[in-house]
């Protein structure tokens, strides 16, 4: 489990296709503090460690993986949205995330509104049950909260959201523009309520 706090921007030095895609991702994280096996979040996506170093640890990507999340995250100088697994006792600041990504969203639209930069993102209409305003939603492994949700005329679901300047400075979302990739988790909650309203509706 995870929060949707970043602790962390990552960088990734390699990309080596094994059986898995083999990443190996620099940190500042203390890395005798990290355990193989243990779990990290990468840009929204839980994947495991196999290896570490003084500086950097390594993680394998599957193809099922790759084929579900946004292709840009996983080649060689990708900036990653870091956050170890959370721990009891861990202040929990953002909302339960499983870092399970639901679905590739896509920005159409951004601009300054205040301080903050206000992005709209098309998601499939699947998600829209699932997303509400003032809920919450990760892009990218950031717990971000919904502004507003409404129907596209193409078929798809928007939604917006405002990354204020420290979300900014401390993540990989300083840098928005239109048709950029981002994975998108929604609420845990949310997500059994549509499967239990589902499961009763048949």
């Amino acid at each position: 489990m995870f929060t949707g706090i970043v602790t962390d921007v990552g960088k990734v030095r390699s990309a080596e296709q094994r059986g898995d895609l083999r990443l190996q991702i620099g940190t500042s994280y203390d890395l005798d503090t990290v355990d193989l096996g243990a779990s990290v979040a990468c840009s929204g996506v839980c994947l495991t460690v196999v290896d570490k170093g003084d500086d950097w640890f390594a993680v394998d990507v599957s193809a099922e993986t790759i084929s579900r999340t946004a292709a840009d995250h996983w080649r060689e100088g990708a900036r990653l949205n870091l956050e170890r697994a959370l721990r009891l006792g861990d202040e929990l600041g953002g909302h339960i995330v499983t870092g399970h990504v639901d679905a590739v969203s896509t920005i159409v639209g951004a601009c300054a509104e205040g301080d903050s930069t206000r992005i709209d993102l098309s998601v499939p209409k699947a998600l829209a049950p699932m997303i509400a305003p003032k809920g919450s939603v990760t892009l990218d492994g950031v717990s971000l909260t919904v502004n507003d949700v409404r129907a596209a005329e193409d078929g798809s679901t928007h939604f917006a959201v405002n990354i204020i300047p420290h979300t900014a400075q401390h993540t990989t979302l300083f840098e928005l523009a239109a048709g950029q990739q981002l994975n998108v988790e929604v609420d845990v909650l949310a997500r059994y309520l549509d499967r239990l309203m589902a499961a009763r509706a048949q």
